[in-house]
């Protein structure tokens, strides 16, 4: 089921589909080093393997965790007077060390290779500012249910199998947006029969995936409901919705991470010990499993449904980088820059000093008048006004 062009590609039209820039881009011969970043199984090897071959360039497949300095030269040195420039593309390219990257950046500014990374984190934010200004980056997305029903009924056309009406719902459903995941499934399962069964599927893989519920077009509602209802402080509902994503499938890893990161968006500062709860949640499920992780699952919902809510930390952070998205680059004043002999200690103050930290006044944060925050508030007052 390898793709061979861009039209093949599923669940990511705003990046191959006719029209789409980065599809332009390949086929006018004018793409630029580029990184991919999104979930597993979405695509990403698939489309650097495309452009490759649609350039017409050699390919060189590399993972930074195991790329070595030397291998890079190598393919440097023998390209050096070609006509033909090559593909180096390498995974996981959050993991690159920075010499690493600085090996590549001769080479990038040059244009004697086209460099694209992937990665199913950002990887703008281990990469130096050098080489992400040489670059462009395009996110992938898991890939949806409609998707992924029309990949599955390709293979079990292309391999001549029959599957029944469940089988394809837990196939899809359980293997959360990542169409390699499904394929291996199938394909093991396909190993003990020709006519896929959901009690062979099961046999393999007993739960779903980190994104995958059992009942498919319903994960994302659940979890959805779940986090609403959380949000909206009923405890009843919250656990109820957690019940169903158990019974469903999800595994405690998915869960668990999600309620970390509602424990900073919508509790934040108003409840700080809510994020701490959490945390240790996502480590005693990652480390016990099921049955035991639904109870400090239950417990997590059911004190966060307690928890006073604020989501000023997420307006916050949302605002400051809407500011420099617009383009506002404010530069750091010369008194907290390093090792600058104009900074005030506030500790030699008696904990506070006025001074300049940004070079214009900038309204980011506001805090709420609830719980905790409603204390660091009077803090943040009381600590400027008595100094």
């Amino acid at each position: 089921m390898q793709v061979n062009n861009f039209d093949d590609i599923i669940g990511q039209d705003h990046l191959a589909s006719s029209g789409a820039p980065l599809r332009v881009l390949c086929e006018k011969g004018a793409l630029g080093h580029s990184f991919f970043f999104g979930p597993a199984g979405c695509g990403k090897t698939s489309i650097a393997r495309i452009i490759a071959k649609t350039l017409d360039m050699p390919f060189y497949e590399f993972n930074a965790t195991s790329i070595k300095i030397e291998q890079l030269r190598k393919i440097f040195d023998q390209y050096k007077n070609a006509l033909q420039k090559p593909l180096i593309f390498i995974d996981e390219v959050h993991r690159l060390a920075k010499n690493q990257q600085e090996v590549l950046l001769p080479v990038m500014e040059n244009n004697n290779i086209l460099v694209i990374g992937a990665s199913t984190e950002n990887p703008f934010f281990s990469l130096t500012s050098a080489i992400r200004s040489r670059s462009m980056l395009f996110e992938l997305f898991a890939i949806d249910n409609e998707a992924l029903a029309s990949l599955l009924n390709k293979a079990l056309t292309s391999k001549k199998l029959s599957c029944d009406d469940d089988a394809k719902e837990y196939l899809i459903a359980s293997s959360g947006g990542d169409a390699r995941a499904m394929l291996n499934l199938l394909e093991f399962t396909s190993n003990l029969d020709k006519h896929i069964t959901i009690k062979n599927l099961k046999s393999l893989r007993p739960n779903a995936l980190s994104a995958g519920s059992s009942e498919a077009g319903v994960h994302y509602d659940l979890i959805s409901a779940m986090i609403k209802s959380i949000r909206g402080s009923d405890a009843d509902a919250g656990v109820y919705y957690l019940a169903r994503l158990i019974d469903g499938g999800e595994s405690a890893d998915f869960i668990a991470r999600r309620l970390v990161i509602l424990a900073s968006e919508d509790i934040g500062n108003a409840n700080p010990q809510a994020l701490t709860l959490c945390t240790s949640v996502l480590t005693t499920v990652s480390k016990i499993g099921f049955p035991e992780a639904r109870i400090p699952l239950a417990q997590a919902v059911i004190y966060l449904c307690a928890s006073p809510k604020s989501n000023s930390a997420y307006l916050a952070i949302n605002k400051a980088q809407q500011m420099i998205n617009d383009g506002m680059m404010l530069s750091i004043p010369k008194n907290i820059q390093q090792k600058n002999k104009d900074y005030l200690y506030p500790h030699d103050f008696g904990g506070y000093i006025e001074q300049t930290y940004l070079e214009k006044k900038l309204d980011i944060v506001s805090l709420k008048n609830i719980g905790f925050e409603a204390k660091m508030n009077d803090w943040l007052k009381k600590i400027k006004n008595t100094n």
